[in-house]
């Protein structure tokens, strides 16, 4: 069994038909916290494969993909206007780090 861990994923792509595609693929694979930020839980081989997937759709010399591990035990804080409405809770973060 693979542990799971916890991946951010943000793009900045330059071609606006590119972005699109970009960002579709990503859904397939991680959920949206912004337009182009995601949060990726899953194995290694997860990160792997979508990044995989992402490098195929993008030009590297014009578009930004960038990939970062949280750590297990981070702090996790929001500052501002809530992302869910009251009352909700988002429960799919792997517990070690929810």
């Amino acid at each position: 069994m693979t542990a799971e861990l916890a991946f951010v994923i943000g793009y900045d792509i330059s071609d606006p038909r590119r972005l699109l595609r970009v960002h579709r693929e990503m859904c397939k694979h991680a959920t949206p916290l912004e337009y182009s930020i995601f949060l990726l839980v899953g194995s290694e081989n997860d990160k792997k494969l979508c990044l995989l997937e992402i490098g195929s759709l993008i030009e590297p010399q014009e578009d930004d993909v960038r990939c970062y591990a949280l750590p297990a035990r981070g702090f996790q804080g929001r500052i501002g206007r809530a992302s869910l409405p009251e009352g909700i809770v988002w429960t799919g973060l792997p517990a070690a780090i929810a």
